[in-house]
């Protein structure tokens, strides 16, 4: 429920443990701005689910029968635009952490999160922001760093951010590098509402549905090198 200024942000929980998902749903469902409207044991009922209940956000599982995390992912993307990606893992070092986000997750959190951290990775992830846990960020740059010594993207990859302008990819680099609109606002000294205009315009230039993917893009493109 919620105050009735705005609606709740509606919440699918993917995960075949019976024990995960209602201690999930325990801790999400008391909060005044989350509403839990289902659960699914694998991800073909994922799937299946977000297509009959149209939640805002999935909180999913990566290791499930019949369907895993990362190919329930790619084809809720595809599917449906508005629904967004919250990936669980237990495990901080987690190889398929690369393979999720490429697939359009939004996000990680380990399992071990706290209640809040959970609540409020939701609220993040559902406001189109980016999510990662600190120890899967480091997961990812390892894996980022393995494209070095691969051959550069194809031409269609490589000329797609040409159409962005100088201060577009700037911004683009700067949230690759994990800065938020406030933070990249400060480095560049202008208001965080323009910020969040050319963050806009960046995602529709090069059709990615959030910064997660936007962060991808840029080490792929090789516009960020990791360190």
């Amino acid at each position: 429920m919620t105050d009735g200024t705005s609606r709740a942000i509606r919440v699918l929980i993917a995960d075949d443990q019976m024990m995960v998902r209602e201690g999930f749903s325990v801790l999400l469902g008391a909060m005044p701005d989350i509403e839990v409207v289902g659960e699914a044991v694998n991800g073909r009922e994922a799937v299946d689910r977000v297509r009959e209940l149209r939640p805002d956000v999935v909180l999913m599982d990566i290791r499930m029968p019949e369907m895993n995390g990362i190919d329930a992912t790619r084809e809720i993307v595809a599917a449906d635009g508005a629904a967004k990606v919250l990936v669980l893992t237990t495990f901080d070092l987690d190889e398929y952490v690369y393979q999720a986000l490429r697939a359009g997750a939004s996000g990680f959190l380990l399992k071990d999160a706290s209640a809040r951290q959970l609540a409020d990775g939701v609220r993040v992830v559902s406001a189109g922001e980016a999510l990662l846990a600190p120890s899967v960020t480091k997961r990812l740059i390892t894996e980022f760093s393995k494209l070095a010594e691969e051959p550069r993207p194809t031409a269609t990859a490589h000329g797609a951010y040409g159409d962005l302008t100088d201060r577009e990819t700037e911004v683009l680099v700067l949230i690759a590098q994990g800065l938020s609109n406030a933070e990249i606002a400060g480095r560049l000294v202008v208001a965080e509402s323009t910020i969040k205009t050319h963050v806009s315009r960046i995602l529709v230039k090069l059709g990615l549905r959030d910064r997660t993917q936007a962060a991808v893009f840029a080490y792929e493109a090789r516009l960020v090198t990791p360190r």
